[in-house]
């Protein structure tokens, strides 16, 4: 559904059907985390898509209520040691940044977690080379 959601709403938006492909990526590997991450896997966590447009900025907020996490802890990834070793996940904050323009992450007490991912309309996308 999230998916399907996001892909409508981004290629109504106007944008290409890479940067849309980009957009639901970066989208899953988010809400993927969450499962994972926040929620520990349990099916009782919520989570909540908005969609928000303004002029060329298209922004999908992904909130839940799950445990925090902080991404500056993260080291960048060593993509050539993870692909000869044939890991799977850990790769999802590096995608998320890679195929959006900007991602931000809120955490406050009492609030909902809230991940941003934020792509320009009209923007030349670095993702294509991903």
């Amino acid at each position: 559904m999230v998916r399907s959601f996001v892909e409508t709403a981004a290629r109504t938006f106007g944008f290409s059907e890479d940067d849309v492909a980009n957009i639901v990526l970066a989208v899953d590997e988010a809400c993927t985390n969450v499962i994972k991450h926040a929620y520990q896997g349990s099916p009782d966590g919520e989570i909540r898509v908005l969609i928000l447009r303004d002029g060329s900025s298209f922004q999908v907020l992904i909130q839940d209520k799950g445990r925090t996490f902080d991404p500056e802890t993260l080291r960048p990834p060593d993509l050539k040691q993870h692909l000869t070793h044939y890991r799977r996940g850990g790769l999802g904050v590096y995608l998320m940044r890679r195929l959006m323009d900007q991602v931000e992450y809120s955490f406050h007490p009492g609030k909902p977690n809230e991940v941003r991912l934020t792509k320009f309309l009209g923007r030349a996308s670095a993702a294509r080379s991903v």
